[in-house]
């Protein structure tokens, strides 16, 4: 099976050091497992615009929100965010930010 390349955009990046410790920590090997497996049995396909696939992964009351790109081998993680109240409505924003 083929590596994929992860990258984490400035925004989620900035996201990710504001988070609790644990959650983290946490965050960071669950983005690190992307590369081996950008969808796990546990993340879901979201909703895009175009034609990107757009998945979210769960950890407990946080959401990893990330594209594939499958023709270059590439995850873009765009955002993490607790839920409730992230309720997905800019994700738009988030896939044209890729652009």
């Amino acid at each position: 099976m083929e590596r994929y390349t992860v990258y984490v955009t400035p925004d989620a990046r900035r996201e990710m050091r504001d988070l609790p410790g644990n959650v983290r920590q946490r965050t960071r090997r669950a983005i690190d497992a992307l590369a081996n497996d950008p969808r796990p049995a546990r993340s879901k396909q979201l909703h895009a615009p175009g034609s990107i696939e757009l998945r979210r992964l769960r950890l407990d009351r946080w959401r990893i929100v990330y594209a594939i790109t499958e023709a270059d081998k590439i995850v873009d993680v765009l955002t993490v965010r607790k839920r409730p109240p992230y309720d997905y409505k800019d994700v738009a924003q988030l896939v044209q930010a890729l652009r």
